[in-house]
């Protein structure tokens, strides 16, 4: 059998034989321990923790990296009071006689922003409008802004948008609300942003959307910034669209024009007329979104004798009324327009009722409970007779009407 080598000496003496993993575990272990020893029993803050241990021969150098020791050795993991965290900071176990933490183990929290005043903070106010009209030689123009808008008055829509091109001051000019008092986008296919932002600046008090595609989210941005409105057409437009008007409120609305809307049911009339859900606690007085309308227009919507009860207790100061071709309106609708209990009994002016076809001649006394009634139109309703219309006309609630047309009754006021 071969012998083993003996180990070869060296230059600088003979070799000297390894260490075990075992001896030298415990001898890292011990040097370790007396580390410890020398670090003072001290509750500084981490500052000064710093400072004692940059001082002492016992913590790492400067010029030393992170986690290594004086005498080039890593200390094992676990084998000591000492841990490394991710950011290669050493932190001290709490037990082993040193400070809990030699330096903070991550980055300081950020400070808290100061607590500012809570208060409401309003818009700026508008610069106010120049009175003249400044020239390109330095002078203003003789004529001041009132005069202009005297002028504007008298021009349309398409002249007013040509004069807001000429300058600066006339486009400031054109938008004042006086001059647009009543804005028709009817049968326009869709509604720009540019639009709706238009109409905004402007501030109508009449507006047409009739057989438009607007949508609930566009209409609703309307209204929300359209508190003086006071004429709303929304006719031909789809019901998706017009339950917007449930969530906006209208408190200067007098005229609601809302005929021939597809798909309407009593359920969705009952969203519309009701009041808000959301009412204020200890208020005693339920006020529905129509309560200040005075002219309602609901042709050709399928309406019943319960949707016309809760018209009659949400919408009392009616003065003209639409039912024209509403095919369940028949003589008990009649009815209850004029029953005793009806608020609309002495506040109705103008009744429609075109295109009933259910209404009969057993319905037309009933209309001589309507003292205010000054037009009533039931042309084309099938089952009355001219006859009894001639007779309804001739006696009338306080005086006579006069037919220019076959069932067609008016009074001049």
């Amino acid at each position: 059998m071969k012998k083993p080598k003996p180990p070869l000496a060296s230059a600088e003496g003979p070799a000297v034989p390894s260490p075990s993993p075992q001896r030298e575990k415990l001898e890292r272990f011990k040097r370790m321990c007396q580390l410890l020893e020398r670090v003072p029993d001290t509750s500084s803050s981490s500052s000064d923790s710093d400072s004692d241990s940059d001082s002492s021969g016992t913590s790492l150098s400067e010029d030393e990296a992170p986690g290594e020791a004086r005498n080039g050795r890593r200390p094992a993991r676990g084998s000591s009071g000492e841990k490394e965290n991710r950011g290669g900071r050493r932190a001290v176990r709490p037990g082993s006689g040193g400070p809990l933490l030699s330096w903070p183990l991550g980055p300081a929290p950020p400070p808290r922003p100061p607590q500012l005043e809570r208060h409401v903070v309003r818009p700026p106010p508008r610069s106010p409008e120049p009175d003249t009209l400044p020239l390109a030689a330095g002078s203003d123009h003789p004529l001041p802004r009132a005069a202009w808008l005297r002028v504007f008055q008298h021009l349309g829509p398409r002249e007013l948008c040509v004069c807001m091109r000429v300058c600066r001051t006339w486009s400031r000019w054109c938008y004042d609300k006086r001059l647009w008092p009543r804005m028709d986008l009817s049968r326009r296919k869709s509604l720009t942003p540019p639009m709706l932002s238009g109409v905004v600046r402007r501030q109508p008090r009449a507006l047409d959307l009739s057989w438009t595609g607007v949508s609930k989210k566009q209409l609703m941005w309307l209204l929300n910034r359209l508190q003086g409105l006071q004429e709303l057409v929304l006719s031909g437009c789809s019901w998706l669209s017009v339950s917007a008007l449930g969530s906006a409120p209208l408190p200067a609305l007098r005229l609601l024009d809302l005929r021939w809307i597809e798909d309407v049911k009593d359920s969705q009339l009952r969203e519309l007329l009701l009041p808000p859900p959301d009412t204020k606690p200890g208020q005693t007085e339920s006020r529905g979104r129509l309560q200040g309308v005075a002219e309602l227009r609901l042709a050709g919507l399928e309406l019943t004798d319960a949707s016309l009860r809760l018209l009659l207790r949400h919408a009392p100061q009616l003065s003209a009324l639409d039912l024209s071709h509403c095919a369940h309106v028949g003589d008990p609708s009649v009815h209850l327009l004029t029953a005793p209990t009806s608020p609309l009994r002495e506040t109705l002016v103008h009744l429609n009722l075109a295109g009933c076809h259910r209404l009969t001649d057993h319905c037309l006394p009933l209309f001589r409970r309507c003292p205010r009634l000054r037009r009533l139109d039931l042309r084309s309703c099938r089952q009355l007779s001219p006859e009894a219309c001639a007779r309804l006309a001739a006696a009338g609630p306080p005086g006579p009407f006069r037919c220019p047309e076959e069932k067609l009754l008016l009074k001049d006021s």
